[in-house]
């Protein structure tokens, strides 16, 4: 018996194989923490891009004038440099599955009235009687990677919008 003893008391102090035991049951929860954090950040990263081709669709759109050059179509330029940076559409997209037919213009967006108060003060400085702003808006629906599957999440719709004050050439 003495054997057997001194053998079970011999594994009982070995220590060996802990690390092994601790790693097996750390690394799953590490590898998920650390795909998360990547998930995220490309997440945030789209959502970015996505507002910045925004911003310079509005602000093209805010600018453009097709009184002055009937053959602009400030519409159809204002999608293709929110999802490409270009004007004809032809740069890559700015986010991969975005594309111009899924961002909106609305050049007649908001019409406010000039007013002004009893100090003379006017709410906008405006030399009409109105100011105009245009809106550019997009939906787009975020698959991620496998991830969001393995966690039996729905893909995530990422939405944004810009306004600009109308203001021509």
């Amino acid at each position: 018996m003495f054997p057997v003893m001194h053998i079970l008391e011999r594994f009982r102090r070995d220590e060996r194989g802990a690390v092994l035991v601790e790693m097996t049951l750390i690394t799953p929860l590490m590898i998920s923490l650390s795909a998360g954090v990547f998930e995220f950040g490309n997440l945030i990263h789209k959502k970015l891009l996505i507002e910045a081709g925004l911003r310079d669709g509005a602000r093209f759109a805010a600018r453009c004038n097709q009184t002055f050059n009937p053959a602009l179509d400030c519409v159809a330029y204002a999608q293709n440099i929110a999802a490409t940076g270009t004007y004809n559409g032809t740069g890559a997209t700015r986010v991969a599955g975005w594309a111009a037919a899924d961002v909106t213009v609305d050049t007649d967006y908001l019409t406010i009235a000039v007013a002004t108060d009893a100090d003379g003060y006017q709410n906008y400085r405006s030399s009409g009687s109105f100011v105009y702003t245009v809106r550019v808006n997009t939906s787009f629906t975020y698959a991620g990677t496998s991830l969001l599957a393995y966690l039996g999440l729905s893909p995530i719709t990422l939405t944004g919008a810009h306004e600009e004050r109308y203001i021509g050439w």
